[in-house]
């Protein structure tokens, strides 16, 4: 679970003059209102994989799922440190957000069914999953669920004034 009162610090070398931090409860808003992530993982070999995916933000953490098979979880298996990012594709407007931390895979069922709910809630009925065994299932798959709790998120501030805002997590 993150921090409720990161360490909060403006780079001014990113930073126009007249910018100000942004204050963690407006990064939190946006990382639970945005749809698409993308999310960096290591291959074995120390390759980066990237790809989208949906993702939830509850309880101080990021949360996504994957097959067990999938590029993406092998690569946490091996090497739990990962980067999700979201944001807009623009140059000067919107506010893009990195996500530092390290991927745990959630296995309580009482937890896991309170983040189904959540997935359904955010991205509608597609998304319903049930939960046995550890896992979401939906059809005939399933899907290991991860926590990232943030050790370090930049914020990026686009169009005048440009920002940089960093939080560190205790």
């Amino acid at each position: 679970m993150a921090d409720k009162n990161p360490q909060t610090r403006l780079d001014a070398r990113y930073s126009a003059a007249e910018a100000t931090a942004t204050d963690w409860s407006e990064a939190e808003a946006r990382l639970t209102g945005a749809e698409l992530f993308w999310i960096s993982t290591v291959r074995p070999d120390g390759r980066p994989h990237v790809t989208p995916l949906p993702a939830v933000w509850a309880d101080g953490a990021l949360h996504f799922c994957t097959g067990p098979e999938e590029r993406k979880a092998k690569n946490v298996a091996d090497n739990p440190h990962v980067v999700l990012t979201t944001g807009t594709s623009t140059w000067n407007k919107g506010y893009d957000l990195v996500v530092e931390g390290e991927a745990v895979r959630v296995t309580d069922e009482e937890r896991l069914r309170e983040l189904a709910a959540a997935w359904e809630a955010k991205y509608g009925s597609f998304w319903h999953f049930e939960v046995r065994d550890g896992a979401f299932h939906h059809g005939g798959g399933h899907a290991f669920v991860f926590s990232v709790a943030p050790g370090t998120v930049f914020g990026f501030g686009k169009g005048e004034p440009f920002s940089q805002t960093r939080w560190r997590f205790t």
